[in-house]
């Protein structure tokens, strides 16, 4: 075996693709919630501690025996099929019975349901498409064989070719991943003779069947994914990280030197309704520039911090190599490499990089002094058990850069982009019709599906999904029922919020070359928030003679240093200098706590109109950070918390990651408490959740006398194979945090929101395809089978099609239905304070993740406790 190698360059792939140039790359409360009877507690000593897991003495009690601990499922992106624990269905029958033996029943871990047999919820209902295509499997098994070589073939290249030899025995239609061999037919065990090509040595081939499977099974979704790989790549398509892209129907941007790929996400899973596949019809974007020309054009504009800004705009970003379409994430840069330098190949010999993609890819490398980039690839485990991590080291010749990391900032050119990138639902559609159209008229790709008996409907799936009520919006004096795709602009903008807090002490910063712009800020506030019912007083004023940070600092440290109570800072500062606004905020967040509000000067710049409308915004944020309380909605279910988390994760090596978390502190949802808590660089699963939430308890009863008997968390930022971590290792930590208090045992309800998702809903109005409306739910059919989850469109989209966002429950105590879940996560939709609308995911998870992007991105240190219960990160 070949020893361990310290640099390895990219791996061969196919050669570039077509082309001459390379591309680069009405509203009713919750029913039936009443609230739980038991006197609550008050806070004293902790109690004993539990053991570590609720479930032993649980299952003792009950007369079951404890399950051992389940196998992760299998599939990507699976969500358990029934394999995890999971609270039980919302059927009536259950929920009597859950409450007859007490709340702690309702956490018990079950099979989920049979397949097809979710309730479907109540309301009016909406015809809604997917972009999900249902497959019918036609053989009656696949059968699973493991396979031995003696003596042993280390190279899994030259295992496949020796047994695709065999198909005589096997028959042609086979995946093999080198020991676990799966075929449509069933075979005896055997015994088969090939030949080494190497050396011309005897191999034998040992062949044992080990299971049958059924055809829909878990465990054969892996490779059913891979036979649709070869059916793309039968289609022409270029095969990219994991998706797919056609290169020679890319759309090039001439002005911006960029080019689009048009592509496909595809992926065969299994829901509640049966096997899809899900099709999402995407686009990539490849600089049409290498990142030797972005570097070059670095240096020419800043010689001095050249090595700098290199590592500041390329460290973190994700490149590509066109000569075999692989994409790399840029971990660093090697200034002390060059293409001059050698590396080993596998075979042993030593190569430079000059010689290697000249006698590979026929590739002349012209700049020869050029720094490398480095990619570090995630720990892989060799035979023998030892980890080895392989540097792979890139040219900036021959790399181009991916994505819009940096073009963000450049608003005309982002919009000319998204004008070729965003596609109506008419368009999304006819793209995934015309795929499925390609499939069945191209009888390669067609028998590649048909030898596993896998057959793909011709069109998309359609089913009924349910629409529900709208919700009240309630301000100080009135409440009303906004328009449908509208948001509340016009009304908190004329109306006095719930609560208002006057700011009569406060400091405005600005140098003195914006002096004008300070003038018309103030009179604008004055002008607007007399109809906002917010009182503004006469500002401690601090006019700058410069705009250099130290100045701000000074300015800012001195005039609070001099006030015993400023209730707010408010600065302007010149467009694009992200380092003051890094330095006012860690002063005023860390060092000297007070809320703060940071204005670009760009913002109000324009006609009386737009800066009217930024002063609007302004207000209402700052009347947010000094405690005020702007708009609600109607929360029938009393005694309750809602919780929100995310992680934030940097993108800078070594950076540790942020727990964003924040808890309600009054019935109406309307205030709330925050923390902020530092954990290990790039882990996803949370540490500290019982000190934050016991924290949180504390201040509730503070305020309350008295302590919540419902939780309800959305844990936002969790992928479909960590559930299980979650449920196993989050929720136990929430639930120590009861310990704090006395004979406390709360309901707990635990929601993983999941956002980024691939899933388009369509609706049919008249002969075109268009976004349904807000409030529309899918629980059935495409959710999961062994769990209680649904997809929820709560916002509007104003271009493109409307993507939802999927709500997993892994812990139910409180016996919530899937339709009470459903009307709370709608209800919180409409309770974000920085927009008035309705958003995506719940109020706290907005709220949740910008504390952890503010804290993770530019504080870089835990806030003051002092700004615990003031939204100062809006």
């Amino acid at each position: 075996m070949d020893p361990p190698r310290r640099f390895c360059p990219p791996r061969p792939g196919p050669g570039p693709g077509p082309g001459p140039r390379p591309a680069v790359p009405v509203a009713r409360g919750l029913r039936g919630l009443a609230a739980f009877s038991p006197r609550l507690p008050s806070p004293g000593p902790a109690q004993p501690r539990l053991p570590s897991s609720p479930f032993p003495a649980l299952f003792r009690r009950l007369g079951l025996d404890e399950r051992p601990p389940l196998e992760r499922p299998l599939g990507r992106g699976r969500a358990g099929d029934g394999k995890a624990p999971v609270p039980p269905g919302p059927v009536q029958q259950q929920q009597q019975e859950e409450e007859e033996k007490g709340a702690a029943l309702a956490a018990l871990p079950t099979r989920g349901q049979a397949q097809g047999t979710k309730l479907v919820g109540k309301g009016a209902t909406v015809p809604v498409g997917l972009n999900f295509v249902k497959i019918h499997c036609q053989n009656e098994a696949v059968y699973q064989y493991h396979v031995t070589f003696s003596p042993e073939v280390e190279c899994r290249g030259a295992r496949l070719a020796m047994l695709k030899e065999q198909h005589a025995v096997t028959g042609d239609v086979m995946a093999f991943d080198g020991s676990i061999l799966f075929l449509p037919i069933q075979i005896p065990k055997v015994s088969l003779k090939a030949r080494r090509k190497g050396d011309g040595e005897e191999i034998s081939i040992n062949i044992q069947m080990t299971k049958v499977l059924e055809p829909s099974s878990d465990l054969c979704i892996p490779f059913y994914n891979v036979v649709f790989r070869r059916v793309m790549k039968i289609l022409n398509m270029s095969l990219v990280g994991r998706h797919f892209f056609e290169p020679a129907q890319a759309t090039t941007l001439q002005k911006y030197s960029l080019h689009i790929w048009p592509g496909y996400a595809v992926s065969i899973k299994r829901k509640d309704g049966g096997l899809f596949l899900m099709v999402d019809a995407i686009h990539k974007i490849i600089r049409s520039e290498s990142v030797l020309g972005m570097m070059q054009t670095i240096h020419a504009q800043s010689q001095r911090t050249f090595q700098d800004e290199c590592t500041k705009q390329l460290v973190g970003s994700v490149v590509m190599t066109r000569y075999n379409n692989r994409t790399y994430r840029v971990d660093d840069i090697d200034w002390d490499k060059s293409p001059k330098d050698t590396f080993t190949l596998a075979s042993g010999q030593e190569i430079t990089f000059v010689e290697y993609y000249s006698k590979t890819h026929g590739i002349t490398i012209r700049e020869l002094d050029q720094p490398l980039l480095v990619h570090k690839p995630r720990e892989k485990l060799l035979p023998q058990g030892k980890r080895q991590l392989d540097l792979v080291l890139l040219v900036p010749e021959l790399t181009f850069l991916t994505g819009l990391s940096d073009l963000r900032k450049n608003s005309r050119m982002l919009k000319d982009v998204m004008w070729e990138m965003v596609q109506s639902p008419q368009q999304h559609y006819q793209r995934l019709t015309g795929l499925l159209r390609r499939i069945r008229d191209t009888p390669e790709a067609s028998r590649e599906l048909e030898r596993w008996g896998l057959v793909l409907d011709t069109d998309i799936y359609r089913t009924q999904g349910h629409i529900l009520p709208v919700e009240r919006i309630n301000l100080r004096h009135r409440s009303f029922l906004p328009a449908e795709d509208v948001g509340w602009h016009r009304e908190v903008a004329k109306e006095a919020p719930i609560t208002t807090v006057s700011f009569n002490s406060w400091l405005l910063v600005y140098p003195k070359r914006l002096q004008h712009l300070a003038k018309d800020l103030l009179g604008a506030m004055r002008s607007s928030s007399g109809a906002m019912g917010i009182q503004v007083g006469q500002p401690m004023v601090q006019e700058l003679r410069d705009d250099r940070i130290e100045s701000y600092v000074r300015s800012i440290q001195s005039s609070l240093g001099s006030q015993d109570k400023m209730q707010m800072l408010l600065c302007i500062i010149p467009s694009g200098r992200d380092d003051i606004y890094g330095a006012i905020k860690k002063l005023c967040c860390v060092q000297t706590p007070v809320p703060s509000q940071v204005i670009n000067a760009q913002s109000l710049m324009g006609h009386p109109g737009k800066i009217r409308n930024v002063v609007q915004k302004v207000l209402l944020q700052i009347n947010c950070k000094l405690g005020g309380q702007l708009w609600g909605v109607d929360i029938p279910l009393k005694q309750l918390m809602v919780v929100g988390m995310d992680i934030h994760h940097s993108r800078c090596p070594g950076m540790r990651s942020v727990i964003g978390f924040v808890a309600s502190m009054n019935h109406i949802l309307t205030k709330w408490y925050s923390r902020a808590v530092f954990q290990m660089p790039h882990q996803e699963i949370a540490d500290s959740l019982r000190l934050c939430l016991s924290q949180a308890l504390k201040r509730f009863y503070e305020l309350n006398h008295s302590l919540p008997m419902k939780i309800v968390v959305y844990r936002d930022g969790v992928s479909d194979p960590q559930l299980d971590t979650v449920l196993k290792y989050e929720v136990p930590q929430l639930q120590k945090s009861f310990q704090t208090f006395q004979n406390y045992q709360p309901s707990l309800v635990v929601v993983v929101v999941q956002k980024q998702l691939s899933t388009n809903f369509y609706c049919l109005t008249g002969e075109e395809l268009v976004s349904p409306p807000l409030g529309t739910v899918i629980d059935h059919g495409v959710t999961s089978s062994g769990r209680q989850d649904f997809f929820l469109l709560a916002h509007h989209s104003r271009q493109g099609c409307s993507v939802p966002t999927h709500y997993i429950c892994v812990w139910n105590t409180a016996n919530l239905s899937s339709e009470h879940l459903q009307r709370l996560t709608f209800k919180l939709c409409h309770l974000y304070w920085n927009w008035p609308g309705t958003v995506r995911v719940p109020a706290p998870c907005k709220y949740a993740h910008k504390l952890a992007f503010l804290v993770g991105q530019v504080l870089h240190h835990e806030p003051s406790a002092h700004l615990n219960e003031q939204l100062f990160f809006l």
